[in-house]
């Protein structure tokens, strides 16, 4: 891999060449044979989707119709408001059904569930042609615009919408998202190479690698299930790692040629040590990324798959693309120099060795009081609801808030998340029908249903639909009881010994569904994710306690992000401040995908920093120095890769989509926490503290390892000296503070 890198350099106009070619290639493949983005999924082995699968079958896909209720209040002026809503709606490209209660008989119309019991709120449809995913999305915006401009007309503002399909209309893309974060990035970048052009290739290259990423991204959509938030969240991890892929190599470079080192040679010195590094770290991110494989949740597989190719399009570009434009511009690739740039990294500098010397003088009780107030910030994690938010949490006054408030007053709370019993009867007729009806007449008895319909039968009349409204909203933890009810006792008590079966879906038993497969899967995907991880840091850093210390610091990061996470989407402290309207549960599948890609960062930022400390102690046999060498001389630029992928994650948090804020707020804190906190406090307090004991590797083990040296450069001092021997058969004994016994 090395010589395609040097193959780069010394040929920068071929590599530019190629790149250019594969970005056409990519971007004419995406426009032509690109895949549409589709937020549904299914759980394997689970009652929900078998459910699902009935439904979709043997009733037209009833889960995945693509409906907008109009939900109002049913009084003379909205109703005159709804009637021209609904009237133009009709027009609406796309929209093959309108059914408005205003223009059926009150019997009918209550019938037909378009009218509460009491008369008050009553609610019509607007049907599209097709499922969710064949939907325009502007015809669903322009139903969006209509219904706020029918809602201008009515004083109370008494109108509202619901459907599945809104979420698409009412979700804009970030539309400042990636300008705050590459103006934070320029200035970081700015301020570290003292020089315009230099920091400016970081960000040039990283875009051109995430075009790339992203294209590719939209070809997979045809092989697998991609979201449609998955391509904003592999441009907010694309970009954000892009540009600090791009950080390590330009400071390489930077540093060989303030050593003297003419252009292309320091060019090839960066992509022989700095390059290797990013490969490293890139690779340490996508395993970590692909480990979601193992939940067996396409859904799941499509954002890993959507996060992990950009991430390597992004390091390909990071390796290949920009030593090519650093070896085309030669010396004028640091040219634009900040005044006062020499200056002021001297003084960051010295910054870091005065932090190194208070660090050492009491590395316990600064390591003691940094976790103990990380465990603190990170305490309502234990709190966490897991769980997939509904509109009783979109913002106050919201077109999808009102008609949620609008349609518990009238229809319950539950008729905002029923459950749907899909029944495989074993046969067809009256006999056949008979044990579902039985089901109902029992659950119709049960605690914490509302009502159960009557069964209703398939064409074939081999299955048959079941609607049960529970007494309470999805968010209840009473509705999760009523599932479990109805699962486990009503259903088997009814239909044990006969040949029908049921199975109960929507989305509330979706969701509760999704989360047991989660926790189920967790201990395997935690098992291969931080194994794979802890064994490629032993054979980097051929130490056992280096490893464990990086693996276990890095959960201290992730229970901090997803704690402030929870305290803020899920109990809605300072959401206001942040723009975050209402709270909810935090999604299922957010914690485990910010595990996946804070642990991969995590461990990039243990090699960048340990790998400094490992030159040292290899040449001086001193653990206390070789702590120190590693944060005067990575300290800076861990910082400096820190704010920059901070800034890009945290810029996110501007965006209208809730999953993308969650994302954005979760891993920026995330990285900011890991950087500052464990990386640069943590873990070399914990270092100096041990002492030799870090080092401290099994003789067999040392015996068996290959020597990996993930920078490319010898152990070796330059004028001479050779390494010092390394303690591979027993950890010497720490004494009280710090000091070691002779």
């Amino acid at each position: 891999m090395t010589s395609v890198f040097r193959h780069a350099v010394r040929r920068p106009l071929v590599a530019i060449l190629v790149w250019v070619v594969a970005l056409v290639a990519l971007g004419i493949g995406a426009l032509v044979g690109g895949g549409s983005y589709d937020d549904s999924f299914t759980l394997p082995d689970t009652e929900s989707s078998t459910a699902q699968n009935i439904l979709a079958e043997d009733f037209g896909g009833a889960t995945s119709q693509a409906v907008v209720q109009v939900v109002y209040r049913n009084e003379a002026p909205v109703r005159e408001a709804v009637s021209t809503l609904l009237s133009e709606a009709s027009d609406v490209d796309g929209v093959a059904q309108v059914v408005s209660p205003i223009d059926l008989p009150a019997r009918q119309a209550a019938q037909q569930g378009l009218v509460s019991e009491d008369g008050s709120i009553a609610q019509g449809r607007i049907v599209f042609d097709g499922e969710m995913q064949d939907v325009d999305v502007a015809s669903v915006r322009e139903i969006v615009d209509l219904a706020e401009q029918a809602r201008a007309d009515i004083p109370t503002g008494d109108l509202g919408l619901a459907g599945q399909i809104l979420q698409a209309a009412t979700t804009e893309p970030p539309a400042t998202g990636e300008i705050v974060g590459l103006t934070v990035a320029a200035i970081v970048l700015l301020i570290a190479f003292g020089s315009v052009v230099a920091a400016g290739l970081p960000i040039l290259t990283a875009a051109l690698g995430l075009a790339g990423g992203l294209g590719a991204v939209t070809i997979l959509a045809n092989v697998f299930t991609i979201a449609t938030f998955g391509p904003t969240l592999a441009t907010m991890i694309g970009l954000g790692v892009g540009i600090d892929y791009g950080l390590f190599v330009v400071n390489r470079y930077r540093r060989a040629r303030h050593d003297g080192a003419e252009p292309r040679d320091a060019v090839l010195e960066a992509v022989s040590t700095a390059g290797r590094a990013v490969l490293f770290a890139a690779f340490t991110v996508i395993i970590a990324l692909l480990g979601l494989f193992v939940l067996g949740i396409g859904f799941m597989n499509g954002l890993a798959i959507a996060a992990a190719v950009t991430v390597a399009f992004v390091m390909l570009s990071a390796t290949l693309l920009l030593p090519a434009a650093l070896s085309l511009l030669g010396k004028r690739s640091l040219a634009g120099k900040v005044p006062g740039a020499d200056k002021r990294s001297a003084r960051e500098g010295r910054l870091f060795s005065r932090w190194a010397d208070v660090l050492q003088k009491r590395p316990g009780v600064i390591a003691t009081l940094a976790t103990v107030v990380l465990l603190a910030i990170a305490s309502p994690v234990l709190d966490l609801r897991s769980g997939f938010p509904d509109a009783s949490g979109d913002a106050e006054g919201s077109l999808t808030r009102v008609a949620y408030e609008l349609t518990a007053e009238g229809f319950g709370d539950g008729a905002n998340g029923p459950f749907l019993v899909a029944v495989e009867l074993g046969g067809t007729g009256e006999q056949a029908l008979a044990p579902a009806a039985q089901l109902v007449e029992r659950l119709n008895g049960t605690e914490g249903v509302a009502f159960a319909s009557p069964p209703q039968p398939s064409e074939a009349g081999d299955t048959a639909l079941i609607q049960v409204q529970p007494t309470t909203g999805p968010q209840d933890p009473a509705t999760g009881d009523t599932l479990d009810r109805i699962r486990d006792d009503v259903v088997p008590a009814v239909l044990d010994g006969t040949d029908a079966q049921a199975y109960v879906g929507g989305s509330t038993a979706i969701s509760a569904d999704f989360t047991t497969v989660l926790v189920d899967a967790l201990p395997l995907f935690l098992s291969v994710v931080v194994g794979l991880g802890f064994l490629m840091l032993v054979l980097l850093f051929r130490s056992v306690l280096v490893p464990a210390l990086g693996a276990v610091s890095s959960l201290l990061s992730l229970a901090v992000s997803l704690g402030v996470t929870t305290l803020v989407f899920q109990d809605g402290f300072a959401n206001g401040l942040l723009g975050v309207t209402g709270t909810g549960p935090i999604l299922p599948f957010v914690p485990i995908m910010v595990f996946a890609i804070l642990f991969g960062l995590a461990m990039d930022y243990q090699v960048f920093l340990v790998s400094r400390m490992q030159e040292e102690w290899q040449l001086t046999g001193e653990p206390t120095r070789a702590v120190r060498a590693g944060l005067v001389g990575s300290g800076r630029v861990v910082v400096a890769a820190a704010l920059i992928l901070a800034s890009v994650f945290l810029a996110f948090v501007s965006a209208d989509d809730r999953i993308i804020k969650t994302f954005g707020l979760a891993l920026g804190l995330g990285v900011l926490v890991d950087a500052f906190v464990v990386r640069l406090i943590i873990v070399p307090a914990v270092m100096t503290k041990l002492g030799r004991a870090t080092w401290w590797l099994p003789s067999w083990l040392g015996r068996v390892l290959p020597t990996v040296d993930v920078e490319g450069e010898s152990a070796a001092d330059p004028r001479g000296r050779h390494a010092a021997p390394r303690p591979e058969d027993e950890p010497e004994p720490v004494a009280a503070g710090g000091r070691h016994r002779a």
